[in-house]
């Protein structure tokens, strides 16, 4: 009777460890997969959190470039207004092609999209007004365009909030699942693990298959976490500069630069010079942003390379007006070509962030009389260009360590600067497998050699 008993015992033991283990085996799939899906949506979630973001950043940057032309005619401004807008519209081109969203959300995104398409309208006609005419009545006209841009505005913000509301609590209620169905999983396989303790090596086998399982839900786990951290911190850096930073400044630098205007015919020079410290301050701010989004956008893989022909001499010649221009210091600026250039195959973004760093760091770092040259060499297949100044030099113990982001000479002193432009520089030129040397003497000047793999096309074709 005893035996039996025991075996009775042993029996409906084994029989609750194997109904466990098929318990576990059945659920695991499923927990799996709920998790996937659960991440997936996570995912999904940021992305819409992300571009809804990036869309109003965009947005606020039209509305600060109309204003900002309007206020001071720069045509700069009006080109930062229109690529705006085309960031609006490739953001809400996004937002119409997700699949996954609800009713509801797809009708917001539908009346933003509408309410959009309105206000970027409004802008067109307030640029229009402003180009065709200045009158007083045109002004009031600017005033009213302005108010119901404010309104369309104010809209568009009330569903963007909503929609943010509703994906926080979508991921809040996926989160919540996904923790639920790790709970689940660890109590079954707990369980599990203490009865297989009793059993042959057979079922030593067993849970030695269930926790591999467990290992692979953890680093899901794991990876989920992390994955969402990243998300979190790379919406708080964009949203933290597109819209705190950028648009405040181009307020600032449009107000002095009229103020300036307004204020040069009727006093002294010497009474304007702390609104031109404004304006330097802030053209350097901006700079500083425009750094920080280059390698931010870089390193996420969103800086993309977009060649096209252009003329490569005027281009030279163009950046190094804008480059006088827009500085105070007397350093001259001298240009000189070799080779038949024509029009080469680049991306003309890169390039001006590339020559624009190095010549802006050429002036930075030499004497005020000092003469900084750029020479263009074209060769079949690729063209290279030459930075020389007569500057304070690099360190030789510097060289090795220009190209890293916030890292500065030992030797630049109470100079101004962020040690983020040899850094973009560089990351320029990874997307357009280029390459750059440094030859420097400490107090003689520095030259940077800038070589870029290109087609060349002259008057008569390819080249």
């Amino acid at each position: 009777m005893k035996g039996a008993l025991e075996e009775k015992l042993l029996a409906g033991s084994l029989g609750v460890i194997l109904l466990l283990l098929g318990a576990v085996n059945l659920m695991s799939p499923k927990n799996t997969t709920q998790l996937v899906e659960n991440a997936n949506q996570v995912r999904s979630t940021y992305n819409i959190l992300r571009d809804l973001t990036d869309f109003y950043a965009a947005m606020s940057v039209a509305e600060s470039g109309r204003r900002g032309y309007i206020f001071s005619g720069r045509p700069e401004e009006l080109n930062r207004h229109r690529v705006a807008v085309q960031e609006m519209k490739a953001e809400l081109n996004q937002l119409q092609q997700l699949t996954n969203l609800d009713r509801a959300q797809q009708q917001r995104i539908d009346r933003i999209d509408e309410l959009s398409a309105r206000r970027i309208e409004l802008f067109q006609q307030s640029i229009d007004l402003y180009q065709r005419e200045r009158s007083a009545a045109a002004m009031q006209t600017q005033n009213s365009i302005t108010d119901y841009s404010v309104q369309l505005r104010e809209q568009i913000q009330t569903l963007l909030a909503e929609i943010k509301d509703t994906e926080n609590q979508q991921l809040q209620a996926s989160l919540e699942q996904a923790q639920a169905n790790i709970q689940i999983r660890s109590s079954i396989e707990r369980i599990a693990s203490l009865l297989s303790l009793i059993v042959t090596c057979g079922m030593v086998i067993i849970f030695y298959w269930a926790l591999k399982r467990r290992q692979k839900l953890q680093a899901l786990e794991q990876t989920l976490a992390q994955e969402q951290e990243l998300s979190q911190l790379k919406l708080r850096l964009f949203s933290m500069i597109s819209h705190e930073f950028r648009t405040p400044l181009s307020v600032i630098l449009a107000s002095s630069q009229l103020l300036a205007e307004i204020l040069e015919p009727k006093i002294e020079q010497s009474q304007l010079k702390n609104l031109y410290r404004i304006q330097t301050s802030a053209k350097l701010m901006n700079r500083l942003i425009t750094d920080i989004l280059t390698l931010t956008r870089a390193e996420a893989g969103k800086l993309e390379y977009q060649p096209e022909w252009i003329d490569v001499e005027a281009f030279c010649l163009n950046l190094l007006d804008d480059i006088q221009s827009s500085n105070s210091g007397d350093q001259k600026l001298h240009f000189t070509s070799r080779g038949k250039c024509g029009r080469v195959y680049l991306d003309e973004k890169l390039l001006y962030s590339i020559l624009s760093n190095l010549l802006l760091n050429a002036m930075k770092y030499s004497l005020v009389d000092g003469v900084i040259s750029l020479k263009l060499y074209c060769e079949q297949e690729k063209v290279e260009f030459e930075i020389q100044d007569q500057g304070i030099g690099i360190l030789p113990i510097d060289r090795t360590h220009i190209f890293t982001p916030f890292y500065r000479g030992q030797n630049v002193e109470n100079i101004p600067g962020s040690g983020l432009g040899l850094a973009v520089v560089k990351k320029c030129l990874e997307l357009q497998n280029g390459s750059i040397w440094v030859e420097s003497n400490v107090g003689e000047g520095t030259r940077f050699t800038v070589q870029i793999a290109c087609p060349h096309k002259s008057d008569r074709g390819l080249i």
